[in-house]
Parts: structure tokens; C-alpha cells; sequence
């Protein structure tokens, strides 16, 4: 392989990686220790069927319609506590979805600081609490999965979150599932392929979430 397509390979695989991070110039730690990255993945939960939370996540956009996600305390409780936290506090009301790709088959958000026009520091935010340690599973990624956005660090998670819509197996074990889609797939795919700003995933029209509630897992039977 020539040295010119050898970078171009080195340059997608870092994307792919970071896209679904918050930027490693936030206020987290961010470590590149692949051996404790490799170490994590090898103590991941494996063989735990998820066990939908009593209550789900109501993502109501202003332009897109709702989104539905249950939640899998059984899996990843840290995570889904700090989740539902944010959601009762109101954390996530008016914020927007601040990165789409369509190749990669993913929608993120959850970052406060998307609430201003500040663009330059869309995805450098979290809420005002500690980050989540990993909790990865061997849950795949694949259309409709809930994960956990993180620094380079694996215990870096804090707010922010993304919808892979598509299988995505660079991110088994290396990233917190969470939840999964159970109402407004459609919706999520549409955000997904929203125009971007050139040079950017930023969405060109910002993607607002009007608001986040918790509601009854019952009222929204599996199809």
C-alpha cells in the first residue's frame, strides 16, 4: 500500500473513533492507553439478556417528530442513572443533535453547550456531574442502539449520547450501550441524513430537542 493511502486509512479509522466521542479537548481526562482500553473490553458483560427499564426516554424534536428509547439498567446502571438524572433535571431541553453521518450510521447529542450559537464548542460539553466509569457489554451495535458518548478515556462518558442506525461492530465493547430504539426509528434516520454544514457533521439547520421526559415503558408496547 502507498504511503498516501496508507494515511488516508489511518485518517477514516480516526474519525470513526472520535465521531462518537466528545471532543478530547473538553474538561475530561482523555488517555490513549490502548492496553487499559483492551483490558476493559476484555471484562465486558457478556451473556446478559437486556432488561428494559420501567420507564423510556421521549425525545420530542421540534422538525422530526419523537423519538423512543428504552433504557437497560440491567446492563449499563451507572449510565442509565445518570441518563434519567439529566433527563428529570431537564438537562437535555433544548439542546440539539450536533453531529450526523450517514456513512457511519449515527446521530449524537446530549451536549448542554449546544444550547448557544457557539458552534466551535458544540461537542466539548457535559453536565455539571462526575463522568460514568464503562460499562461495556457485548450487546452489539446495530440499527436503533443507545450508547454512550466518551473522551478518548473509556471512563469518560458524561451527557452525551448517540443512535447507531446501522451495524456498527468498530464500537462493540469499546463504547457503553445503554438503550435501544423503540418508536421513531424512521425519525432518527431522517436527522441522520440531514445536510451539513462543508467540512463539518454538523448539522447545516440545527436539530433541536424540544424536550426529554421520562414516560411509562407501558405505554409503549413492542411492535
Amino acid at each position: 500500500m502507498k504511503r498516501p493511502e496508507i494515511k488516508l486509512l489511518i485518517a477514516v479509522i480516526v474519525f470513526a473513533f472520535s465521531f462518537v466521542a466528545c471532543n478530547e479537548k473538553s474538561s475530561n481526562t482523555t488517555s490513549n492507553d490502548s492496553n487499559a482500553n483492551a483490558a476493559k473490553a476484555a471484562d465486558a458483560k457478556t451473556g446478559v439478556k437486556p432488561q428494559a427499564d420501567t420507564e423510556v426516554a421521549v425525545i420530542e424534536t421540534a422538525d422530526y417528530g419523537r423519538i423512543v428509547v428504552e433504557l437497560y439498567p440491567n446492563i449499563a446502571p451507572k449510565m442509565v442513572e445518570r441518563f434519567k438524572k439529566l433527563i428529570s433535571e431537564h438537562v437535555y431541553d433544548g439542546t440539539a443533535i450536533h453531529r450526523v453521518d450517514a456513512s457511519l450510521g449515527i446521530i449524537q447529542g446530549g451536549d448542554p453547550n449546544t444550547k448557544g450559537s457557539n458552534v466551535a464548542t458544540y461537542g466539548m460539553g457535559n453536565s455539571a456531574y462526575p463522568n460514568v466509569p464503562a460499562e461495556f457489554s457485548d450487546i452489539p451495535y446495530e440499527r436503533g442502539t443507545l450508547g454512550a458518548a466518551r473522551t478518548q478515556d473509556i471512563n469518560g462518558a458524561n451527557s452525551q449520547w448517540f443512535i447507531t442506525l446501522k451495524k456498527q461492530p468498530a464500537f462493540d465493547k469499546k463504547y457503553t450501550v445503554f438503550g435501544h430504539v423503540i418508536d421513531g426509528i424512521q425519525n432518527a434516520e431522517i436527522i441522520m441524513r440531514a445536510p451539513t454544514t462543508e467540512g463539518t457533521s454538523r448539522p447545516s439547520d440545527k436539530v433541536v430537542i424540544k424536550s426529554m421526559t421520562l414516560q411509562p415503558r407501558a405505554n409503549f408496547p413492542a411492535s
